[in-house]
C-alpha cells in the first residue's frame, strides 16, 4: 500500500504523493545551539532520522534540511553568563550536538544551515515581506501584520479571536497589534548585531527557517517536521511569512513528534527535570535510548524513566541475542527442503507485515512488534534439527536489513583501548565514592563488550575475551 503520513495541517492521515515522483524534499527544525540537547530534542532527531531512512528504504531520494539557531535570546543569554561571544557558545554546542546524535545513530542532514551564514537571505525576504505590506518597521524592529494573513491559525486550528484573548505586547515592544511577531529586532547595548535597513539587529526567530527551507528547498516543500510544541506558533508563523511571500503552498505535509515526560512528569526548566542526552550515553549505550525512543509511535506522548530504559535495554539484546544466535548456529543442510520453503515465505510475511506498519504513518512501534515476532520465529527455527544456509542466511538478512531502517546496530562496537582504560577509571572512581550502581553499570557495559577484568596486586587488569 502507499505510504500514509498523519498530516497536522487537516489532522488526518494522506496518501503520501511528493512534488516530484521519486524525490522528497524535507525540512527539520534543529535546535536551538546554547547547551547540550535533552531527550525532548533528541526525540525529533531520531523520529525523522528514521522516517528519512524508511523514505530511503522504500526508494525515495530524500533531500534532508536541518538547520542551526546560532544566535538569539537564549544563546545571547549563555554568552553573557559564560562571558563567551554568542560564536563561540555557537561552535561549542554544534559539536556536541553532532557528537550526541551520532552516537544515538542519526545521520548528519544533506545540509546543515546556520542562521548567522544566511543572514542575506533572511534580509532580502523580510524586505519584501514589508514591499507587500506584510510587515512594517518600528524603531529599529521589524513585525509582521498577523491579521494581513487571512488563513493565520490553519496549522493550529485556532480562530483569530481565540488568539487575540491571550495576546499581549510586552515591555519594550513597539508593535501595531498585540497578535504580530518580530522578524527582525533591534540590537541592544553589547549585544551581537547585523547590519539591516533598518539599523544594527538580528532576526526574530521564525523568519530564520522560512528563508533557509526556501534557499535549500524552494518555495514549496514535501515535508516539514519538528516537535509538537513548535507547531504554534513556530510553524504557524513560517506559514503565514512563506506563503505571503510567495502565495504558494509552504509545506504539503507537516509532521510533529509528541512530548515527553519525565518520570510521568511534564518536562519542563521549572521541574527542573531535564534530562540532557549527555549524560544519558553516559550510562547507557545510546542504542538503547534510540530503541526505546522509536517503541513508541512518534505522535504518541512518551515517558521517560530509568526503569523504562532498563527495559527497552533488556528487548534490544534478546533481538541482538537471536541474530547472533544465527549468525553462530553450525548450518546443516545445503539444500532447500519443502519446510524450507515455507520457513522462506513467513520470512517474506513478516517483512511485509513491518513495510505495512511502516507504511501507516511510520509506526515504528509496531515495526518492532514485527521485530519480536521475528526473533521468535529465529528461535523456533534453531530448534530444528536440520537447518538450512539459505533459510539460516535469509534470517540474518531480515534483521540486518530492518535494524537497518530503524538505525540501529546488531553488533556492539569494539571499544578502543583508551576507552576501556577510561570506564576502568571511572568505575574506579565511583568504587572510591561508593557509587556502587554506576560501578555495576560499568562492569556490566565492560562484561557486554567481552571485556575481562583481574583483580592483580598492581591493581586491575584487563583483557579481551
Amino acid at each position: 500500500m502507499p505510504i500514509q503520513i498523519y498530516n497536522t495541517l487537516t489532522r488526518k492521515k494522506e496518501e503520501f504523493i511528493p512534488l516530484e515522483e521519486g524525490k522528497v524534499k524535507m525540512y527539520v527544525c534543529g535546535p536551538t545551539v546554547y547547551n547540550y540537547i535533552h531527550i525532548g530534542n533528541a526525540r525529533p532527531a531520531i523520529v525523522f532520522d528514521t522516517v528519512r531512512r524508511y523514505l530511503e528504504y522504500r526508494g525515495f531520494d530524500v533531500n534532508f534540511v536541518s538547520n542551526f539557531t546560532d544566535v538569539d535570546d537564549k544563546l545571547i543569554k549563555a554568552a553573557n553568563q559564560l562571558g563567551e561571544d554568542v560564536p563561540t557558545i555557537a561552535d561549542r554546542f554544534i559539536k556536541a550536538y553532532f557528537e550526541d546524535v551520532s552516537a544515538l545513530g542519526c545521520n548528519k542532514a544533506d545540509i546543515h544551515p546556520r542562521v548567522t551564514e544566511n543572514m542575506d537571505i533572511i534580509i532580502q525576504f523580510i524586505e519584501t515581506l514589508i514591499e507587500k505590506g506584510y510587515a512594517y518597521e518600528s524603531a529599529g524592529d521589524v513585525y509582521y501584520r498577523t491579521r494581513s494573513f487571512s488563513s493565520y491559525g490553519k496549522l493550529s486550528h485556532q480562530s483569530i479571536d481565540d488568539l487575540k484573548s491571550g495576546a499581549r505586547i510586552e515591555v519594550g515592544e513597539k508593535k501595531d497589534d498585540a497578535l504580530d511577531f518580530a522578524l527582525w529586532k533591534a540590537a541592544k547595548e553589547g549585544e551581537i548585531y547585523w547590519e539591516s535597513p533598518w539599523g544594527k539587529g538580528r532576526p526574530g526567530w521564525h523568519i530564520e527557517c522560512s528563508a533557509m527551507a526556501r534557499k535549500y528547498l524552494g518555495d514549496t516543500i514535501d515535508i516539514h517536521a519538528g516537535g509538537q510544541d513548535l507547531t504554534f506558533p513556530h510553524h504557524e508563523n513560517e506559514i503565514a511569512q512563506s506563503e505571503a511571500l510567495t502565495g504558494k503552498t509552504f509545506a504539503r505535509y507537516w509532521m510533529h513528534n509528541g512530548y515527553i515526560n519525565i518520570d510521568n512528569e511534564k518536562m519542563s526548566k521549572s521541574l527542573g527535570n531535564f534530562v540532557l542526552v549527555h549524560d544519558i550515553i553516559q550510562h547507557h549505550d545510546p542504542q538503547v535510548l534510540r530503541f526505546f525512543m522509536l517503541s513508541v509511535h512518534y505522535r504518541n506522548p512518551i515517558n521517560y524513566s530509568e526503569e523504562l530504559l532498563e527495559n527497552a535495554g533488556a528487548g534490544l539484546e534478546r533481538l541482538k541475542t537471536s541474530y547472533q544466535n544465527l549468525k553462530h548456529r553450525k548450518q546443516v543442510s545445503a539444500n532447500l527442503t519443502h519446510d524450507d520453503q515455507e520457513w522462506l515465505q513467513k520470512l517474506e510475511e513478516l517483512h511485509q507485515s513491518f513495510v505495512n506498519e511502516m507504511d501507516d504513518d511510520f509506526n515504528t512501534a509496531n515495526g518492532i512488534s514485527v521485530l519480536f515476532d521475528l526473533s521468535k520465529q529465529a528461535n523456533y527455527y534453531l530448534r530444528e534439527k536440520n537447518t538450512s544456509n539459505q533459510v539460516i542466511e535469509a534470517f540474518m538478512k531480515q534483521f540486518e536489513n530492518l535494524f537497518s531502517v530503524l538505525g540501529l546496530k546488531l553488533e556492539n562496537e569494539e571499544l578502543l583501548d583508551e576507552e576501556i582504560e577510561d570506564l576502568i577509571e571511572k568505575r574506579n572512581t565511583a568504587r572510591k565514592e561508593r557509587n556502587f550502581a554506576l560501578a555495576d553499570e560499568i562492569r556490566d557495559r565492560l562484561k557486554e563488550m567481552n571485556i575481562i577484568l583481574e583483580d592483580t596486586p598492581q591493581g586491575i587488569r584487563w583483557r579481551r575475551g
